[in-house]
């Protein structure tokens, strides 16, 4: 069980309370820290005017609310902001928001009752997660309407998923055998004013972000074994003289992956050998294509810009992030705008252009082997049937190519798209869930395209017959996806392949096939 609202959570917190589902429990300081702010507040509040509490909200805050109302009030502002559009996310991503969410209001500055952080606790546990949807969102204010849904959900109302399974709500909380919320004072508020939707579908991000970019190194490195590369430009003693981490981090990958492969070639050996260049042509390159040589040069700044995503994500996750913050330890209660999500905003479009790269990267090496005028070793399209009468992954091509041109055009920034509303009074937004959620189609998308490849370096093997000069760590990989996808000789249709590839991929990292 872990215990959330005592320490930070950090993103392999996050992963296994997300995707492991593992149990959590109320930190007692945390509980402490929830009630003394319910209880400053309730104090603080009365016969002073404080936004969110007695007033309207947004451009409607000049306006009064009676005593009588005040309650009424929370109510009106979940459902009158439970108006998105498009699709509902999936439980999961639902579950990442909440797990945000609740991790913000056990920073003890929201004001909120000590119910309603025991019952999004249960919640998760439960895995009763509320139906939010994709569109509304402006990223200011933060999430409004992501995260009305979600409060929509709590006290009872719209639907939810209870396992994985859609339904009212009310039934919902029967099954798992929860009461749905009762508001004390300003919980609707406090619900839905933060940048929890798009941190919790920003992690997520991360998370995959950071398999697939293991796979890109892997893949990559087996591209570059296929076509017995020079050791070189993967060597320490090369990229160490770039001071960038990224850059010797890809390269060390690099070296790991591919230690014990009789495949890779030693430019000492073969071309600093002067029995060996008594020609005036070669037919080997002296130094291979872009897409094979300069992987640590490609992979470092992607992986750079993955590192950088997770460490200020992650602070966003243990910030507080709603508007008022209710500071017990000043004894006082401050107006502003935590809620503005262009932290996230600005780290989701750097990820998606750095994923987007890595996409393009392993269309390169995927149009290298299967072009024969440029590899010189395959046959066209890897074609291991009769040429002209098979064609091989020749049809599975175009969708890496449309694949990798749909990423490069939606890794144009949402971070510079604000778009004034709300009466102008919210006149500068991040577009904060919008960016998460481009970049988790990029990140789709690029799973879709790196099976693709890893597909074709399959057939390459089987090809050559190499798998004996393989490495230790590259036979294992090639041993794993070869029970996914068997070798094929006569056409037949991929997508199905495709998608149990794609799926085997996102399900398991690299390092766990090695052993």
């Amino acid at each position: 069980m872990i215990q959330v609202g005592g320490t930070k959570l950090s993103l392999k917190d996050f992963e296994e309370i997300l995707l492991y589902k593992k149990p959590i429990a109320l930190d007692k300081a945390a509980i402490e820290r929830v009630q003394a702010s319910f209880d400053f507040l309730k104090q603080f509040s009365n016969h002073k005017l404080i936004y969110g509490i007695n007033t309207g909200f947004g451009p409607m805050a000049q306006y009064k609310v009676s005593d009588d109302n005040i309650l009424q009030l929370q109510y009106n502002l979940i459902r009158s902001h439970s108006s998105g559009g498009g699709t509902v996310l999936n439980p999961l991503l639902g579950r990442a928001v909440m797990i945000a969410r609740l991790n913000n209001h056990l920073q003890g500055y929201s004001g909120v009752h000590l119910e309603l952080v025991e019952l999004m606790t249960a919640m998760i546990n439960a895995d009763l997660v509320p139906c939010i949807y994709e569109h509304g969102g402006v990223g200011a204010s933060g999430d409004l309407v992501q995260l009305a849904h979600l409060a929509l959900g709590v006290i009872g109302e719209g639907e939810v998923w209870y396992q994985g399974q859609l339904m009212p709500a009310a039934q919902g909380f029967e099954l798992a055998g929860l009461k749905p919320l009762q508001v004390h004072i300003r919980e609707g508020l406090s619900l839905i004013n933060g940048t929890s939707a798009m941190t919790g579908v920003g992690l997520l991000n991360i998370i995959r972000a950071h398999k697939l970019v293991d796979w890109s190194v892997t893949l990559s490195a087996i591209t570059n074994e296929l076509m017995e590369v020079y050791d070189d430009h993967f060597s320490h003693e090369l990229n160490i003289v770039k001071h960038h981490k990224g850059q010797n981090y890809i390269a060390a990958a690099f070296r790991d992956v591919l230690a014990g492969s009789q495949m890779i070639r030693s430019r000492s050996e073969h071309l600093y050998n002067p029995e060996n260049i008594q020609h005036d042509v070669f037919e080997d390159k002296v130094q291979e294509y872009y897409s094979l040589r300069c992987v640590t040069q490609v992979l470092g700044p992607v992986y750079d810009a993955l590192v950088q995503a997770e460490n200020t994500v992650v602070n966003e996750l243990n910030s507080v992030n709603d508007n008022p913050v209710v500071d017990v330890a000043n004894q006082n209660i401050f107006h502003g705008g935590n809620f503005h999500g262009d932290y996230v905003s600005f780290e989701m479009d750097k990820l998606k252009i750095a994923i987007t790269k890595l996409t393009m990267l392993s269309e390169r090496q995927l149009n290298y082997f299967l072009n024969s005028r440029l590899n010189q070793k395959f046959p066209p399209f890897v074609n291991l049937g009769v040429l002209g009468f098979n064609f091989g992954m020749q049809g599975i091509q175009f969708t890496a190519t449309s694949t990798t041109a749909e990423n490069q055009t939606l890794s144009f920034p949402m971070y510079v798209h604000s778009i004034p509303n709300n009466n102008d009074n919210q006149d500068i937004v991040s577009m904060g869930f919008n960016a998460a959620q481009l970049t988790k189609k990029v990140i789709d998308n690029a799973y879709e395209v790196v099976a693709i490849q890893a597909m074709t370096l399959l057939q390459a093997v089987d090809y050559l017959e190499c798998q004996e000069k393989m490495s230790p760590k590259t036979k294992a990989v090639y041993d794993a996806l070869r029970n996914i996808f068997p070798k094929f000789v006569e056409d037949s249709p991929l997508y199905k392949s495709l998608a149990k590839v794609r799926t085997w991929l996102e399900a398991n990292a690299p390092a766990t096939i090695y052993g």
